[in-house]
């Protein structure tokens, strides 16, 4: 054989030549972003081995990040303050391999100055998968699996983006000013894929809920109607079907090193000044389930990796807010890294986590300001409040005793002291991992509409869960298929239709109603957004506070007797200072706050009071 061909042949078969480039992730970027570097990750047979210049663009590779996997690698661009929207033409292994052009993109005007959602909002929670089927095509797409299947309370049903989209009027007119969406991103598992939380692919959206020009099409149309955005992400875990698990990126990509071992759920390890090093790795490193496997956010690419897919996300579909899922099962130095660098991108963006305990100090722990014993900060500005939720419904559901109901609630904002910023934690009645409200409190309306009352009038942010305002229950068991039941005239054989009212009864229409008129109210006042909160100890059945700003108060009284309480003038004075009147919103009566006030059977009395009605005394 001549001895040309054989080193040809030689060349050809190398692992440099053989490098073919299957996928970049982020798949683009964008020009005038505050931090300067971006790294991407490169697939491809045998990419691992390459050598990468930059031909046409004002960036700079800064370094090269090789694994143990020959497929991937992790480029480390470096983009100039200068450069502008275009693509960079990136040159893998030499001029005489491939050559690739990527996107980077212009910023919409004001991108990192976006509101993020705060206590002038109100949270619409929605499983899209139960909400509304507004596009029948994308019921199944057969590659993915996991069929539709409306008999099943854990298959898929249908619902999606086009559903969602095509009921923006009605949730506007409702009074919702976010909508925070359970995860739309690619889930192609075998089953349960209906709820989200097992990511096979981090930047697409699932195609049975429609397609990612779907996606950036319900941000503008709501935005369109006054509502932002509020995307769900798991940094902790993936699902099993992501093709990371079948060939991981690196050897130290998964905890455990990719084989299931639980989580211990012991979330207290985390802060515990006396906890046993296995059982807080057990925590941390444990896997939820077998089919999701638990990521290590210690491993440097990974953790850019998930913080780029959060800006990417942000900046693609214009995002008010991010919901971050299993907030304590992550590295916890990673989260400080993750909500700092989010942060410096989009200064006033929002972020809630879920840290599910019902002890206010270990919720604290994690809020952005909060001065912790062992040193450790954080950036979150917000998670959600679990021991508000708790005491809340045991007020209203227990009789009141020296230990049980309205004291539990009184009790429980008593300990806010212990929070960096109390006002900014999230605060709800129920969600879409626990029984419904209307379930939890015995299926009486009454006392869902006293739960209503009080989320949108407590200190916090409200967010309430998608049906709770007709009713929705789960009265069979508390299983999460049952609880995230389709929403009333999301499908064409629905009897039943939320919006129109078709086949509610009173109470479904009274309460759906009455949350409209009480929301449309709390937009119009700012004493419920960042008004003072002064509270009352319960007292025949009867608590009480205030929410007091400098131009108006709102004092708020709620009975959850069987029966109307008389409440004297002293007692008023107390809540309500030397006002003489005050509006009621729901009914629109005039008040006289000089003689005694009759409180309504199982209701929240609100009084809205101007200055003007009051002496000009400092509150």
């Amino acid at each position: 054989m001549p001895i040309r061909l054989l080193c040809l042949l030689l060349l050809l078969c190398s692992p440099a030549a053989l490098a073919q480039i299957g996928k970049i992730e982020p798949p683009h970027w964008w020009s005038g972003m505050a931090d300067p570097q971006l790294e991407l990750m490169v697939y491809g047979k045998n990419i691992g081995s390459a050598e990468v210049s930059v031909l046409e663009g004002k960036a700079r590779v800064q370094s090269l990040g090789r694994t143990d996997n020959p497929d991937i690698l992790f480029v480390q661009l470096v983009l100039d303050k200068s450069i502008d929207a275009g693509d960079l033409v990136l040159n893998f292994a030499g001029k005489s391999r491939e050559q690739i052009r990527y996107p980077i993109k212009a910023r919409q005007a004001g991108s990192r100055d976006r509101r993020g959602f705060d206590n002038r909002d109100v949270i619409y929670l929605i499983t899209p998968d139960r909400f509304a089927n507004g596009d029948t095509n994308n019921d199944s797409v057969e590659i993915l699996g996991d069929p539709v299947n409306r008999n099943e309370n854990y298959g898929r049903h249908g619902g999606d983006l086009q559903g969602i989209i095509d009921r923006l009027d009605y949730l506007a007119s409702m009074g919702f000013t976010q909508l925070w969406l359970n995860p739309v991103v690619e889930n192609h598992m075998p089953a349960w894929s209906y709820h989200g939380y097992a990511a096979t692919d981090l930047y697409r959206i699932d195609p049975r809920y429609g397609t990612h020009a779907d996606y950036l099409r319900l941000s503008r149309e709501a935005a369109k109607r006054g509502m932002g955005l509020i995307q769900d992400l798991v940094p902790n875990h993936i699902g099993s079907g992501h093709p990371w698990l079948a060939s991981p990126p690196a050897r130290d990509w998964f905890n455990y090193a990719g084989q299931f071992h639980p989580t211990n759920h012991m979330r207290e390890t985390v802060q515990d000044p006396y906890a046993d090093q296995q059982d807080a790795r057990e925590f941390a490193d444990g896997w939820f389930v077998e089919t999701m496997p638990d990521l290590n956010q210690r491993n440097p690419h990974l953790a850019n990796y998930l913080i780029q897919n959060a800006i990417w996300w942000i900046e693609e579909a214009g995002l008010s807010g991010l919901r971050i899922d299993t907030w304590p099962y992550s590295d916890k130095h990673f989260l400080t890294q993750w909500s700092q660098r989010i942060l410096a991108e989009y200064p006033g963006l929002n972020m809630v986590g879920e840290e599910w305990s019902l002890e206010p100090a270990i919720i604290a722990y994690w809020q952005a300001g909060k001065q912790n014993a062992d040193g450790y900060r954080n950036a979150l500005p917000s998670l959600f409040d679990f021991p508000l939720q708790e005491a809340l419904v045991s007020a209203l559901r227990e009789d009141d005793n020296w230990n049980t109901g309205w004291v539990k609630l009184y009790r429980t904002l008593a300990a806010d002291g212990i929070y960096a910023n109390a006002s900014a934690l999230t605060i709800f009645a129920d969600n879409h991992d626990m029984s419904r409200v209307y379930t939890q409190l015995n299926h009486d309306p009454a006392l869902t509409r006293m739960s209503l009352a009080l989320i949108a009038t407590l200190r916090g942010i409200p967010q309430i869960y998608y049906g709770t305002e007709v009713l929705m229950a789960n009265p069979n068991s508390d299983s999460h298929g049952e609880i995230r039941g389709e929403f009333p005239g999301g499908w064409a054989d629905h009897n039943t239709d939320a919006i129109s009212g078709k086949g509610l009864d009173a109470e479904q229409i009274t309460t759906r109603d009455y949350l409209r008129k009480l929301l449309v109210w709390r937009a119009q006042t700012p004493a419920l957004h960042r008004g003072n909160f002064r509270h009352f100890a319960p007292k025949d059945g009867v608590y009480s506070y205030l929410r007091a700003s400098d131009t108006e108060r709102v004092a708020v009284l709620a009975n959850k007797n069987a029966s109307p309480v008389s409440f004297a003038p002293t007692q008023l004075a107390r809540v309500t200072g030397q006002c003489r009147r005050a509006t009621n919103p729901m009914t629109g009566a005039t008040v006289s706050l000089t003689r005694a006030l009759a409180l309504p059977a199982k209701t929240v009395t609100l009084l809205h009071i101007r200055s003007a009605d009051c002496p000009s005394t400092k509150e």
